[in-house]
């Protein structure tokens, strides 16, 4: 029989009618939804949970792993650090130094099954009489809170320094009965730098020292190991803007000299080392820059001979200090 229709019935087949649309839906359903968020921002992303699992840790929230962390943790950790978070000394040699030392500390770590030596035995004594506690661990949490360092199985936990104001220098040199001398540090960035320059402004008398607060090394495991305590005893402020701090030492009668190799005067002949004095020591590259440069009263330089062309900031530092303590004592 010619012609369609229902099979097996014998009678034509409906005319379909026509479908309705879908409004648009399927073409909306097509369109893109914008770039991917960034894994932070999944709270889903194993990154993110990884993440605030590794900040929990460093704040003592709890949590741990078995596994050691990989390169790219440990980058995470270093790059999120809080400002009040603790700091770590590793290694046997600087543990038991900075116990020797006096360096204030809450907690020695030491490694499960840890080889002794005379150092691991003088470190778990010297903790013991100064009432710091003792835990011991897996190496793998040495690892994680020394972020890879190298520790030898002991690490010495330091808290957060607690970083005075800028006009608490001037006065801690008021009760004293004392002309101020304080030491502004202007992007020295080395840690080890910071630590000497502690240790010269210790032994020549100065008051405390002033860093800013970005772009410079802090007081960290690395300054305390260089002071050799005496950060202990050195105040040490923090000022969010360098350059308006000195304003402010100048308004309250201080003198600003700037260390720099292109000063125009000798050290030794400056005549304001004697009164209220603040000593500017430039970065290790750079030197002064240009704000603070300009902020000082006089810009000074260590006279030298040969072929060294410039000084380590710690090592200008400590003979600047000097010249200031003996013209002062004359």
């Amino acid at each position: 029989m010619a012609g369609g229709g229902n099979k097996g019935s014998g009678r034509p087949a409906k005319k379909k009618s026509p479908s309705k649309g879908t409004g648009g839906n399927v073409r909306r359903g097509l369109e893109g939804k914008g770039a991917t968020p960034p894994a932070h921002l999944r709270h889903w992303h194993k990154d993110k949970a990884r993440s605030e699992r590794i900040d929990r840790e460093e704040k003592g929230g709890g949590g741990s792993s078995s596994a050691r962390p990989s390169i790219s943790s440990r980058t995470t950790v270093r790059t999120r650090r809080s400002e009040d978070a603790p700091e770590y000394i590793g290694g046997r040699n600087p543990v038991v130094e900075a116990l020797r030392a006096g360096v204030p500390a809450s907690t020695l770590y030491v490694a499960m099954r840890i080889d002794n030596d005379d150092r691991v035995r003088e470190s778990i004594r010297l903790a013991a009489n100064n009432g710091i506690a003792m835990l011991e661990v897996g190496r793998d949490k040495l690892d994680r809170i020394t972020e890879g360092a190298i520790h030898q199985g002991m690490a010495l936990q330091i808290p957060a320094y607690d970083y005075a104001h800028p006009e608490d220098l001037v006065r801690i040199a008021q009760d004293a009965g004392e002309a101020p001398l304080i030491v502004a540090l202007d992007s020295v960035t080395d840690p080890r730098n910071l630590g000497a320059i502690a240790r010269s402004a210790t032994a020549f008398g100065a008051h405390g020292m002033v860093i800013p607060s970005r772009r410079s090394a802090g007081v960290t495991g690395g300054a305390w190991k260089t002071s050799a305590g005496t950060l202990a005893t050195m105040t040490v402020a923090r000022a969010a803007n360098l350059t308006a701090a000195l304003r402010e030492y100048r308004d309250a009668g201080l003198f600003v000299i700037g260390l720099d190799g292109e000063g125009t005067v000798d050290i030794g002949d400056s005549d304001l080392l004697d009164g209220p004095l603040v000593v500017v020591v430039g970065s290790e590259g750079k030197g002064l820059s240009r704000l603070i440069r300009e902020s000082c009263d006089m810009i000074v330089r260590i006279p030298m001979q040969g072929a060294a062309e410039s000084l380590n900031a710690g090592v200008a530092a400590g003979i600047a200090l000097y010249e200031v303590a003996r013209q002062r004592r004359r």
